[in-house]
């Protein structure tokens, strides 16, 4: 059985979880998650479209477009 290494950060996540105690707690925890990663994408999509590499040709192409893998019935 291969030992499992965490990283740096998953140890401080892990120690900071520990001290929640109540459902409340917890969902606080996942609303602060939600607005942490929910501004890193909105500053790479930010960088992205001052860059050139995104804007609003390329979205207009993704507007209503269906992504989802085909399964065979």
């Amino acid at each position: 059985m291969e030992a499992i290494t965490f990283s740096p950060a998953q140890v401080h996540v892990f120690n900071l979880v520990s001290h929640i105690k109540s459902s409340a707690g917890l969902e606080q925890l996942r609303e602060q998650l939600a607005a942490f990663y929910a501004k890193q994408v909105d500053d790479e999509m930010d960088a992205l479209w001052e860059s050139g590499q995104f804007g609003e040709e390329r979205m207009a192409e993704l507007r209503g477009a269906h992504l989802r893998t085909p399964y065979a019935k």
